[in-house]
């Protein structure tokens, strides 16, 4: 039988990111003594936490269980170059002023049924267009405004789709209005409030990344998505 080494790891892992029981227990909405009963292995945390608090680690369940080195790049993308800080702090206003701030969908989509959210500045153009509802796909785009051309260079595709009753978009939407200069992709590393916790992780870095986001709603999983995309900057 596998030896489980969970309470040591958590507290391993814990002071290795420089939190306190108290700053994992905020991020958690926990309170500090079961944190503390975890360590000290007087209690375990539910599927649920055990899932967000790998994301946290940037590691592996099995890992943050039984001890296995086995990490995963969640949560630890790497610094951006300079070059592409300024399409990321666009990324960061446009998102915040289409689908996830509530902004207004074109009238005249770019294709048939579909979702179009616009955004510019004098610099950028952001186009985010998806089809679907229950289960849908689409794609986010942004374009160089160079002279008399708009010359695309950074693209993300993403499809999810809603698991169960009890998915509210307004959560959705208010999760991803968090989204972080550090990965301007889709939502914050964790996010949560009242009954519902978002969680997401992603891999690589502004050039080439991929991750996947979900919504637990009473500790049952109600909307998952995944994303994947490049940028030339």
């Amino acid at each position: 039988m596998t030896a489980i080494h969970f309470p040591f790891n958590l507290q391993k892992y814990r002071k290795a990111r420089n939190l306190s029981q108290e700053d994992l227990a905020e991020k958690l909405q926990v309170s500090r003594q079961a944190v503390a009963k975890w360590e000290k292995g007087a209690n375990y945390p539910d599927i649920l936490n055990l899932t967000l608090l790998a994301d946290i680690f940037g590691v592996t369940v099995d890992a943050l269980i039984y001890g296995n080195e086995c990490t995963e790049t969640a949560g630890t993308l790497p610094a951006f170059p300079l070059s592409s800080q300024k399409l990321a702090e666009f990324l960061l206003i446009a998102k915040k002023n289409s689908y996830a701030g509530n902004g207004a969908e074109e009238k005249q989509p770019c294709r048939p049924l579909s979702h179009d959210f616009i955004y510019e500045d004098e610099d950028f153009l952001y186009l985010d267009t998806y089809l679907g509802g229950t289960a849908f796909s689409g794609e986010e785009a942004v374009w160089e405004k160079q002279q008399d051309k708009r010359v695309p260079i950074w693209s993300m595709n993403y499809a999810g789709r809603i698991l169960a009753d009890g998915f509210n978009s307004r959560f959705l939407k208010e999760a991803l209005s968090h989204v972080q200069k550090e990965a301007p992709f889709r939502g914050p590393e964790l996010y949560r409030k009242g009954e519902y916790v978002y969680h997401c992780s992603q891999q690589g870095n502004m050039q080439w990344f991929q991750g996947r986001e979900e919504i637990y709603y009473r500790n049952q999983k109600v909307y998952e998505c995944e994303f994947h995309g490049w940028a030339l900057a």
